[in-house]
């Protein structure tokens, strides 16, 4: 008897599904009372159909409110975070001697503690207007996708054939006819693998951000004012909003990533 194979999406279907099934269970049971203040007081872990009528009630008005500028902050860091990191690997190729330079760099941009250099991002770029994106936001955005982005377009860029760049080497071609003519066209899948890890690293890096970005509008200030209102299902929801988003970028740059390398994924590369 020969097995049925579902496809990925409809693996990842029924695990979430699982996933929520059991997260109602133990919400509804034994998890009910972790957290709860007391006198009859909510617990720290809501149902789905808690968070889900908490949705309601905030309307979409308060999310999209909120979540526009947050992605305002997570677009625009991604965008500068992702074109530094692109050009300084095209750098290397065509200046080997900045290899070590540009490498240790981004492994220094990795290592930064967010929380520590976001205040100090925060004191040299000042707060927003109100309801403004806030340029620490911003800046941690980028610093969040800078060093996945450079490595891989750098080992991408690296893995280019050589008997290819030998015929354009051959026909009088330079480093700058190599990068364009051969190895940028080997890095795409790479690059766009990177690309596509580096949305939800940037969402995440813009939250962070609005910490300490002295905004007043983002779904980071959105979710601490709900935890010190100890308004628990709107600070879940909040959390769901950010998960839907990072979630959503991720899959529409992979349907993406597919139509642009096809030939990545039938050899497996993406």
């Amino acid at each position: 008897m020969s097995r049925v194979k579902l496809p990925p999406w409809a693996v990842g279907l029924l695990g979430t599904a699982a996933a929520l099934g059991l997260w109602w269970v133990g919400a509804a049971t034994f998890l009910r009372g972790i957290g709860s203040p007391g006198a009859g007081a909510p617990g720290a872990i809501p149902t789905p159909g808690q968070i889900l009528s908490q949705m309601g009630e905030d309307g979409w008005g308060f999310y999209w409110r909120n979540a526009s500028v947050t992605l305002a902050e997570a677009g625009t860091g991604y965008a500068w975070g992702n074109a530094l990191a692109l050009a300084l690997a095209f750098l290397v190729l065509l200046v080997p001697r900045v290899e070590r330079l540009a490498t240790q760099l981004a492994v220094v941009s990795y290592c930064l503690p967010v929380v520590a250099v976001g205040p100090v991002i925060f004191i040299v770029l000042g707060p927003p207007r109100s309801g403004e994106p806030s340029g620490t936001a911003v800046a941690l955005a980028a610093l969040s996708v800078f060093f996945t982005t450079m490595v891989s377009a750098l080992a991408g860029l690296k893995a280019a054939d050589r008997a290819c760049l030998d015929v354009v080497e051959v026909f009088g071609g330079r480093r700058i006819h190599q990068l364009v003519k051969v190895r940028m066209i080997a890095a795409v899948p790479a690059v766009l693998a990177a690309l596509k890890i580096a949305a939800p690293a940037a969402l995440l890096g813009a939250i962070l951000g609005e910490y300490v970005g002295g905004v007043d509008r983002g779904l980071g200030p959105a979710m601490v004012n709900a935890q010190q209102t100890l308004e628990v299902a709107r600070v879940w929801g909040v959390a769901f909003v950010c998960a839907a988003l990072a979630g959503g970028v991720y899959a529409a740059l992979g349907m993406l990533s597919r139509r642009a390398a096809p030939w990545a994924f039938r050899a497996g590369g993406i």
